[in-house]
């Protein structure tokens, strides 16, 4: 069995993933079908004798329009994001330009007035209507061709056919137009569909940053001695590379010359830096912060692990299908319905001998008030709110759609080192004694290694004045050493501790130990409390050393454990999962990236990494910790709100739509109602905006 992807920009709803999935399941040969909503990729496992192009044309048999993804598909395309954009620019200028001359007609103009300014709103709106419209009338277009429906037939027939009337009442003269309620239809459904398309490019980012980490290019060393320069796409397994200090590897291999101190944070998230000697295996992406090493090649572009890394980030998120938006849920039963209810409004009208412009103004009024405005709004305009209510807070929410996730979570899991912690080792100074202290910071000043740097601000914060020190020479991994008054003086690196690396300041073969501690957010007790009291059960997975993340867990009173790797993560995700838990991941590293990703819902510190950033699903700012308790308050009040707009939207349709069918509604009251239920869902969900105060 082969894995193959497929970029589907014409999935819209839950309708099309349906569609998808079941069709592509018919298929020979075929073992599973996933829809990524959010990416619009379609993943499928198939025997290796079905091709692409075969499964293309099976796409295409189902009305989409479908490509392979390309084998590095970083770079994000917003081109859909921008035409959307455009299209809604011009909308929203056509809208309020008709709505103005609309005001006089309402306020009761006729005549030559009215007629005026009805050929105006055409000469708006009909421009307006042919650009905007585009992207409900391919899809629509698309679907019928291939005999199906979408949510996109509906919204498009009945802008035709308001637009088409209205146009027919403009010329001869009648009293009604309704292009300002085809044109604000098109504003509201185009609102929604950019800020998703939106939303969507962002998702891809994350494998970008990630992979932007490795090195680009690397010197290999010759069997006669001389070096060249090489791409990293252009190495092969088994070249030796030559890694200077301070340069991020551009291959997984095994050190075959030289010892260092190597910065393996993305993978492990251990804060301080690593030894490496002979015979120690080292990955792309990590950075040599001492000396020069000599690198015998193991693996390569794909192959590597930091690659590795990259494709559990991008499968983690094909999960996400699963959790569609509550709005498109209705899509199946949305399309059909819509257009029974209104071909049998005009039926009926014909037959009780009401004449076809009638029947045909309910037809309309029909299909324009059952436009799934409200509906569409119910929950983005909620997670708006929302997540401006969270920004005050010091969350930033990257998808609208994880509050739903963030809703439902009953499990936490916490990184160490940079989430549950500041991330910053801070030395215990307390036992030196002046002299030390000031040879101590004379030794740290002339080091730019991450404890020599904490050591040195601490000192520097008690006013220390650092102490005139000779012949000052560092070694990789070692530490810091130099004389002073004949005396030899050092600084002596450890990497073995109980709760965090330490330094040893050594005065002519005295030693005296500097331990480091990692300090906790200041409210990361309080936040942790918060979440118990809302049910969700809280515990520390870490790379760094167990006996760290015990010591932690103690501390605070919850689970832990440490010497955890991305795919230990992963698999401890899956487990919770098929308990029936829905676990919320919070962490900063590289190598968190595939657990965010995966996770029911996420959230990075703002200081995390780029690439657990862009996994993430929100971002919290500051020093404090509470935001990730808030969000998950936020979250589940906004779905109270949700439900709630759904309510009044399927109230609205139950009371609207027979009014439609019985002709007591034109399309101009249609389109009206339409609007005051969208505001009426928007009121509702403004009361979000005091959980920002």
């Amino acid at each position: 069995m082969v894995d193959t992807r497929f970029t589907v920009p014409g999935i819209r709803c839950a309708g099309c993933i349906a569609t998808i999935e079941r069709g592509l399941a018919k298929v020979e040969g075929v073992d599973s079908v996933r829809v990524n909503f959010s990416a619009k990729r379609v993943a499928v496992r198939h025997v290796d004798s079905l091709s692409d192009d075969a499964l293309i044309g099976a796409l295409e048999d189902l009305g989409y329009e479908a490509q392979p993804v390309a084998a590095n598909p970083l770079a994000t395309d917003d081109a859909e994001a921008k035409s959307l954009l455009r299209a809604l620019a011009v909308a929203g200028f056509g809208m309020m330009n008709i709505m103005l001359l609309s005001v006089s007609v309402w306020s009761g103009a006729g005549g030559v007035t009215r007629e005026l300014f009805h050929w105006l709103s055409a000469l708006i709106a009909l421009p307006v209507i042919a650009y905007s419209g585009r992207p409900f009338f391919s899809s629509a277009l698309m679907a019928l061709r291939h005999r199906r429906t979408n949510m996109d037939v509906p919204i498009s027939i009945g802008v035709i056919l308001a637009s088409g009337l209205s146009l027919y009442e403009t010329v001869i003269g009648g009293e009604d137009a309704y292009f300002d309620g085809a044109v604000m239809l098109l504003f509201f459904l185009l609102a929604g569909r950019a800020l998703d398309a939106s939303m969507r490019n962002r998702t891809r980012a994350g494998i970008g940053a990630l992979l932007s980490r490795m090195g680009k290019r690397a010197h290999i060393l010759g069997a006669d001695g001389s070096t060249r320069v090489l791409d990293a796409d252009d190495l092969e397994p088994g070249m030796l590379m030559q890694v200077a200090v301070g340069e991020a590897l551009a291959a997984d291999g095994i050190i075959e010359k030289g010892d260092t101190a190597i910065d393996n944070a993305m993978l492990t998230g251990e804060s301080a830096p690593q030894p490496a000697a002979t015979g120690d295996v080292v990955h792309a992406g990590a950075i040599n912060l001492g000396n020069p090493v000599d690198v015998r090649i193991t693996a390569v572009a794909s192959d590597t692990v930091l690659a590795e890394i990259a494709r559990l980030m991008d499968e983690a998120g094909q999960s996400r299908s699963q959790y569609v938006r509550i709005a498109d849920r209705a899509s199946r039963l949305y399309a059909p319905a819509v257009h029974s209810l209104a071909l049998l409004a005009f039926i009926g009208w014909m037959v009780a001998g009401a004449g076809w412009h009638f029947s045909l103004t309910v037809a309309i009024a029909v299909l324009i008030i059952t436009c799934p405005c409200a509906m569409g709004l119910a929950v983005p305009a909620a997670q708006v709110v929302a997540s401006g209510a969270l920004a005050k807070k010091g969350l930033l929410v990257k998808d609208g759609s994880a509050l739903e996730r963030l809703a439902e979570v009953d499990t936490a899991l916490f990184d160490k080192t940079g989430t549950l912690t500041l991330g910053e080792p801070v030395p215990n100074i307390t036992a030196l004694s002046d002299e030390q202290k000031a040879i101590a910071m004379g030794l740290a000043q002339a080091s730019r290694h991450p404890l020599s740097l904490g050591l040195s601000r601490a000192l520097a914060a008690e006013g220390v004045v650092p102490a005139e020190i000779e012949s000052v020479v560092e070694e990789s991994g070692s530490g810091v050493t130099g004389r002073i008054g004949g005396r030899k003086v050092a600084l002596a690196r450890s990497f073995v501790a109980t709760e965090g690396p330490s330094t040893a300041l050594q005065i002519d073969g005295a030693s005296t130990t500097i331990a480091f501690t990692d300090q906790l957010r200041p409210d990361a007790r309080e936040a942790l409390a918060q979440l118990s009291l809302m049910g969700v059960e809280s515990r520390v997975i870490s790379g760094d050393r167990s006996s760290a993340v015990d010591a932690l867990a103690a501390k605070l009173g919850i689970a832990g454990q440490g010497e955890i790797r991305p795919e230990g993560k992963l698999a401890l995700l899956e487990e919770l999962r098929s308990r029936g838990l829905h676990p919320l991941m919070v962490g900063d590293g590289i190598n968190d990236g595939p657990a965010l990703a995966a996770a029911h819902a996420s959230i990075a510190p703002g200081t995390a990494s780029d690439v657990s950033q862009q996994a993430a699903d929100a971002v919290f700012l500051g020093r404090g910790l509470m935001p990730v308790a808030h969000a998950v308050r936020v979250a589940r009040r906004t779905m109270s709100i949700v439900r709630q707009n759904f309510g009044f939207a399927i109230g609205y349709n139950i009371l609207a739509v027979p009014l439609a069918l019985l002709g007591m509604v034109t399309p101009l009251i249609a389109a009206i109602a339409m609007s005051l239920s969208s505001l009426v869902v928007v009121g509702n969900s403004l009361r979000l905006a005091k959980e920002g105060r």
